[in-house]
C-alpha cells in the first residue's frame, strides 16, 4: 500500500482553516451545526469542506483527533525543554486547562463519535502513551511516588477540570494540591 500524497500548501491550509471553524461551530452549536454554515465561515466552499470530510462525523472525529493529537504532542515537547517532573506537571495544568475551558466541546464530540470507531481507539492510545511516558521519566527522576499510574494522572486532571467548574483560581489551588500529593514523599 502507498502512503496518501501530501497535501498541497492550499489544500492544507482549507483543511486547518475548516478544523478551527468546526471547532468554533461544534462550540456553539453542538455535532448538528450546520456544515454549510461551516463552510461559508471557513471561506471555502462545500465542496471543498466535503472533500475534506466527506461525512459529518469525520469532521468530528477529526476536530477531536486534533484536540487530543495537540495535547499528546505537548507531552513530548514538555519532555525536551524541561526537567521530567517540571514536564509533567506542566502537562498536567495543560490537561486541566483543555477540561476545564474545552471539556463541553469534548463531550459533546465523544458522545457523537462511535466508541468503536479507530478514532476514538487512536485517540485514547496517544493520551494514555503520552501520560506514560511523562509518568515514567518523572518516576525515573525520583520525583514522583511509584505507585501512581499514567491513568491515574488522566482521571485526576480530568477530576481537578471537572471540579473547578469553570474556574482557573479554583482549579489552580486544587491542581497545587494535587501535584503535591504526586510527588514522592521525603525519607
Amino acid at each position: 500500500m502507498t502512503a496518501p500524497r501530501p497535501m498541497r500548501a492550499d489544500a492544507r491550509r482549507n483543511y486547518e482553516r475548516i478544523l478551527v471553524t468546526a471547532r468554533e461551530a461544534f462550540r456553539e452549536h453542538g455535532p448538528d451545526a450546520p456544515l454549510d454554515d461551516i463552510a461559508r465561515r471557513a471561506s471555502v466552499g462545500a465542496g471543498t469542506l466535503y472533500r475534506h470530510f466527506p461525512t459529518r462525523e469525520t469532521l468530528i472525529e477529526a476536530v477531536y483527533r486534533d484536540d487530543i493529537e495537540t495535547l499528546s504532542s505537548a507531552a513530548h515537547r514538555l519532555l525536551e525543554e524541561h526537567e521530567p517532573a517540571e514536564a509533567l506537571e506542566l502537562w498536567m495544568r495543560e490537561q486541566v486547562a483543555f477540561v476545564l475551558h474545552k471539556r463541553g466541546l469534548a463531550a459533546t464530540l465523544k458522545a457523537a463519535m462511535d466508541r468503536d470507531s479507530e478514532t476514538f481507539a487512536a485517540c485514547k492510545t496517544l493520551i494514555n502513551d503520552a501520560a506514560a511516558v511523562l509518568l515514567s521519566r518523572a518516576q525515573e527522576s525520583g520525583a514522583i511516588r511509584d505507585d501512581v499510574r499514567p491513568r491515574d494522572l488522566l482521571l485526576l486532571g480530568h477530576g481537578v477540570g471537572v471540579a473547578a467548574e469553570g474556574s482557573d483560581e479554583t482549579a489552580e489551588r486544587l491542581l497545587t494540591v494535587l501535584l503535591d500529593g504526586l510527588r514522592r514523599p521525603k525519607p
